[in-house]
């Protein structure tokens, strides 16, 4: 069993990562923890492999700001098979490649690295349904009670996913892709764990679209009853984003710009047609639900002596509102966007040797052999280019 850990460099500073690290060096029965990095220069590199050497397990760190990660993926670029912007699609994305390249497991799970509560269990839980060969799941998606302290947290997931769904529901004919992803507790949660025939078939976006990208690639590939999901924490609290109500490429408001496309490019998949009227109804639904929710977890919060701010509950909703109309003029302003990065199957059938190219990457910069000066780094990109 191998574990994915996608992180920036930052994260290395933050309270959530040092415990993280802390609780996994007491696990066990994994093979490999895959350490994706990102935002990090040479001397943060050098810091990070001394950060995480306290892990007992095999690990590696893809460095992926440094040249030989680079080197790769602009190969991969040039062939059109790479992803076309930075985030943490692309980390997962190169992070799976490494776990498919180096062959040292059969499972793969994966979590973020900002939990302030964490706990070993959680990994415990994530893997038991993939691993206990009495039962037959290829994929498990995590999901928790989203409470810290008196607070209720969780707004994109209550105020976003859950009424946009619904209204979805009301305005569009039955659909077996909202009922499943209805079906999902937390469909938001970065913790999931797959069989490794998943992780080579899968197509993620690169952008937070992420999680709801993933559930649908796996239910596009597999039957219902090969997926799961699992309580996996009795209490979970991590780095909240802001509003960001001035900055559309920021906090929540960027997250639920790509969230409502995502949503958007599934449905358009499966045949439903939309247009600007289409979209400023989709958004008027909304708005009546979402206010409906509110109130339904302000009755909660009482009930269970938390507190809720009903002006920042409602300013959210506003904010997620206008996403809706921001990822539907995106939506139809650029038909032929590919914001789905290609499978490891497709990669491999383009090029057999980029699983050689991606572990010897990763080996050299772990190894201590990461300076390169430009003679070597055109001597690097010559070989990726020339090992067809």
């Amino acid at each position: 069993m191998a574990l994915v850990l996608p992180c920036l460099f930052s994260e290395l500073e933050g309270p959530a990562l040092g415990k993280i690290v802390d609780e996994l060096a007491r696990v066990k029965y994994l093979d490999q923890i895959i350490i994706g990095l990102d935002r990090a220069n040479e001397a943060q590199f050098e810091y990070a492999k001394q950060y995480f050497s306290r892990l007992p397990q095999e690990h590696k760190i893809l460095w992926n700001d440094g040249p030989r990660m680079k080197a790769v993926h602009e190969f991969l670029q040039k062939e059109e098979l790479a992803p076309h912007e930075r985030g943490k699609g692309f980390n997962v994305w190169y992070c799976m490649g490494y776990f498919l390249a180096s062959g040292n497991a059969k499972i793969l799970a994966l979590h973020d690295c900002d939990i302030l509560t964490y706990d070993k269990g959680l990994l415990a839980k994530l893997l038991y349904p993939i691993a206990n060969p009495l039962f037959d799941f290829k994929f498990c998606k995590g999901y928790y009670y989203r409470q810290a302290g008196n607070k209720l947290n969780g707004r994109v997931m209550r105020l976003l996913v859950s009424p946009l769904v619904r209204s979805f529901q009301k305005l569009f004919e039955d659909s077996d892709f909202l009922d499943y992803i209805g079906s999902f507790r937390y469909p938001l949660s970065g913790e999931f764990s797959m069989a490794a025939d998943v992780v080579n078939n899968v197509r993620i976006p690169y952008d937070w679209g992420l999680e709801i990208g993933i559930l649908d690639d796996v239910y596009r590939n597999y039957h219902v009853n090969k997926i799961c999901q699992v309580d996996v924490a009795d209490a979970y609290d991590h780095k909240h984003q802001e509003l960001s109500i001035q900055d559309r490429e920021k906090g929540l408001s960027r997250m639920s710009i790509d969230i409502c496309k995502v949503f958007f490019r599934k449905m358009a998949a499966n045949g439903q047609v939309f247009s600007q009227e289409v979209f400023r109804t989709i958004k008027a639904t909304y708005y009546r639900t979402a206010l409906d929710y509110i109130k339904r977890y302000y009755s909660d919060a009482v009930m269970n002596g938390l507190t809720l701010d009903l002006n920042s509950e409602e300013k959210a909703v506003e904010l997620f509102s206008q996403s809706i109309i921001h990822a539907g003029n995106a939506f139809l302003q650029n038909p032929q966007s590919r914001p789905v990065i290609p499978s490891w199957n497709r990669v491999i059938s383009a090029d057999p040797h980029i699983f050689q190219k991606i572990y010897d990457a990763v080996e050299a910069d772990n190894n201590g052999q990461w300076t390169m000066d430009n003679e070597q780094l055109v001597g690097e990109e010559e070989k990726l280019a020339t090992s067809n």
